[in-house]
């Protein structure tokens, strides 16, 4: 567990979120005080710092607590998604086996074309 509060990624989180969650409490109090004065729109950007403090704490919260996958979760993960690759290139050959139509066809052999390929993915 120390090793995930202490370790390189969790330290520059730290330091970001000593430094964003202030500066966001800051703009806030700022945004009330001009708002005070008579500036109707510093109403909304008094509200919006506190949600950009609080996001900012939830982000910092999920780079601390997610974790990579394991070698054993991704070989699992790419054994299901090759298996269901499979899948539906079978019954996108089926299904264009039966359709007389030749725009249909042309059509279902493009979305099997598009089921075949790898996913793009954002994940690590």
């Amino acid at each position: 567990m120390a090793s995930r509060w202490l370790a390189p990624r969790a330290l520059i989180a730290h330091v970001a979120i000593v430094v964003w969650v202030p500066l966001c409490a800051g703009a806030a109090r700022w945004q009330i005080s001009r708002a005070a004065s008579g500036n109707a729109l510093s109403y909304l950007y008094a509200v919006e710092w506190p949600a950009l403090a609080i996001f900012g704490i939830w982000g910092w919260w999920m780079l601390i607590h997610t974790d990579k996958p394991t070698a054993e979760q991704v070989a699992a993960r790419e054994q299901l998604e090759a298996a269901r690759r499979a899948e539906a290139k079978a019954l996108a050959e089926q299904v264009v086996a039966r359709v007389d139509d030749e725009d249909m066809a042309a059509y279902n052999a493009h979305l099997a074309a598009l089921a075949t390929r790898e996913r793009k993915s954002w994940k690590h």
